[in-house]
């Protein structure tokens, strides 16, 4: 059943039934879908339209009925009959199977009790889930459990969208695959312990690729999507060297090398387009940038050069300079290199032209438009995102007004209407920046959003107005769920691309520390799995890293967590250490760090 408000893939209204049959065991719904009644029926009764309305029939539930039944019209009903005789307090179960994937073969009860069957498989069921969503465990106050619940259903939310090996944002409206949602989906569930379901999508996706070695935005039953959305390519690049990062399969990587070779050449020929005239490179918005696209939904009645697009090519030069030397193919490792050092020049120089000519200070969203847009431009910055080809004068003033458009809508001052719950992910852009109380802030608002707020999960487009009919996208949706997985992650650990670093923490709000603290078991990174408690007792903080983590290049950083205090005496494993730029630099692992706190009066940070 699908409300005429959900307009996508499928029509509003109810499916067709057409032909129903029941075989004594079995009632089959138009010759494909089974329901296998383990608990025997006293009796089953199917009826065409035509025949009245159900409730009445089942009063007299063998008058005009059949065990087979086909309605032109598409609206046969049937029943299964089981009297029910109940004492007070009593209890009746009655099973019944109806697999919608996998196996659809008749359940073998292998001399159980329906309902001893019904128990064994819950327990089974229940048991797999647990070890797929308890690999990586957040501990926090009981007043912030909520975050931790809706991490966990989101990753069940990511798995359960699937459809075999292939990653969808959802199980209707999009029931297809974009390669856009599968980098992101990808990337969540890499840190949580599911990169072999990231390498199933990968290797899937990619024979779809074309002969030119453009990457499809799409594939689905009809196959490749020709659609020319220019970030395709750099999601495919990077997607493939993340796997590698944190499985390191090089063989994995190996297999997909003839794959990945041509999307950077399909690329780099797309880069060059840009820098052809009559571009020029004499402040020219457009000059070397990837030709104008529909990947951003916010164009697709009129191509836009997208900075979107621009920072995945970005994404794409990296991951296909680390993966050539993964391969030792090094002669292409520096043949990339240069063709990236180019672009990141020509994007820094449009980013400046382009701001010069609309006469704005921000990030804008499309060369040509100058428009505001910054839950697109956080893309820059994760997943794994090298920040330092953007102006940095434009990263403050883009995510300040976003901020302050922000409290104008929460605090009602500001009419709106709905909004995307991609804007999570300036969350994670508001931890990158040091902006811990902002980031809690933008949760707050988008968690009080979940639709119903037990299910943890939001529709693609949420309303001011929670009861108003309205295109909602798939419920759950999990190109958001991945979303949600990262900034949440980031709150507590985050990859710093500019000095490989792992920086922890960043989002953890002062008030967290009292009492037990906070914990985080087994995030899955690049180095390894990381684990670290971090509390406060009396005028001291507490912090515990687990050991078997390889320690990146950049260090782990642990920037100061703020309230009405400053960091004094630190010691790490008893030895005397010192902050710089409010942050502590640990370098060995397993660490214990002791932090006298010294109050002050100083303002408290963003």
């Amino acid at each position: 059943m699908n409300p005429p408000a959900q307009f996508l893939n499928a029509p509003g209204g109810v499916a067709p039934i057409r032909d129903i049959a029941w075989d004594g065991r079995t009632l089959t719904v138009n010759q494909q879908r089974e329901v296998f009644a383990l608990s025997a029926p006293a009796a089953v009764a199917a009826w065409p339209f035509d025949s009245g309305p159900v409730a009445g029939l089942l009063r007299t539930p063998d008058k005009g009925s059949s065990h087979e039944v086909h309605d032109a019209f598409g609206y046969a009903s049937a029943a299964l009959r089981y009297p029910v005789k109940l004492a007070p307090g009593a209890s009746a179960t009655i099973v019944l199977a109806m697999p919608l994937s996998g196996d659809t073969a008749p359940p073998a009860l292998e001399k159980l009790s329906a309902k001893a069957w019904l128990v064994r498989e819950q327990r089974t069921v229940a048991n797999e889930w647990r070890s797929k969503l308890d690999a990586v465990t957040l501990r926090v106050p009981k007043a912030s459990q909520p975050l931790a619940d809706t991490l966990r259903t989101a990753l069940a939310h990511l798995l359960i969208t699937r459809d075999g090996p292939i990653l969808r944002p959802g199980t209707r409206a999009y029931a297809r695959s974009w390669i856009r949602d599968g980098a992101m989906i990808g990337d969540a569930l890499l840190r949580l312990g599911q990169a072999q379901v990231a390498a199933d999508y990968l290797q899937w996706y990619a024979p779809y690729q074309f002969l030119s070695g453009k990457v499809p935005c799409c594939v689905d039953a009809r196959g490749a999507d020709p659609v020319p959305e220019n970030d395709s390519t750099g999601e495919l690049l990077f997607l493939a060297y993340d796997i590698f990062r944190y499985t390191g399969d090089r063989t994995f990587l190996a297999s997909l090398w003839p794959n990945l070779q041509a999307a950077l050449r399909y690329q780099e020929r797309l880069r060059q387009i840009g820098r052809a005239p009559p571009r020029s490179p004499h402040g020219d918005p457009l000059y070397g940038l990837l030709p104008e696209s529909i990947s951003h939904e916010g164009y697709s009645e009129k191509p836009m050069h997208s900075y979107w697009d621009d920072f995945w090519a970005l994404k794409g030069y990296d991951a296909g300079i680390g993966i050539a030397g993964v391969l030792g193919e090094q002669a292409m490792a520096e043949t990339w290199q240069r063709q990236r050092d180019e672009f990141a020049h020509d994007l820094t120089a449009s980013l400046l032209a382009s701001t010069a000519a609309h006469h704005i200070d921000y990030l804008p969203g499309a060369a040509e438009l100058g428009d505001f847009d910054p839950t697109s431009s956080t893309i820059a910055f994760a997943p794994a995102g090298d920040v330092r080809p953007i102006p940095a004068q434009l990263i403050a003033p883009t995510f300040e007004r976003y901020w302050r458009e922000f409290v104008e809508r929460r605090d009602g001052r500001r009419g709106w209407e709905d909004y995307t719950p991609y804007e999570l992910r300036n969350v994670g852009t508001f931890v990158r920046l040091g902006w811990r109380d902002r980031a809690q802030a933008l949760l707050a608002f988008f968690m009080a959003d979940r639709r119903p707020q037990a299910w943890n999960q939001w529709a693609e487009v949420v309303g001011r107005e929670a009861r108003k009919v309205r295109f909602v996208g798939d419920m759950p949706h999990a190109w958001i769920a991945s979303d949600f997985i990262r900034v949440t992650l980031d709150l507590f650990a985050y990859e710093r691309s500019e000095d490989k670093s792992l920086v922890i923490a960043a989002g953890v709000p002062w008030q967290w520390l009292a009492g037990k603290g906070i914990a985080l078991t087994g995030l899955y990174t690049p180095y390894g799995r990381l684990g670290y408690t971090l509390r406060r007792t009396g005028d001291r903080v507490l912090l515990h890293i687990d050991g078997g983590l390889g320690v990146p290049p950049g260090g782990i950083v642990f920037p100061w967590p703020g309230g009405s205090s400053v960091p004094g005496a630190t010691e790490i494993d008893g030895k005397p250490a010192t902050w710089s730029d409010g942050a502590l630099t640990i370098s060995k692992l397993p660490a214990n760090v002791v932090i006298a706190v010294t109050k002050t009066p100083r303002r408290q940070g963003r």
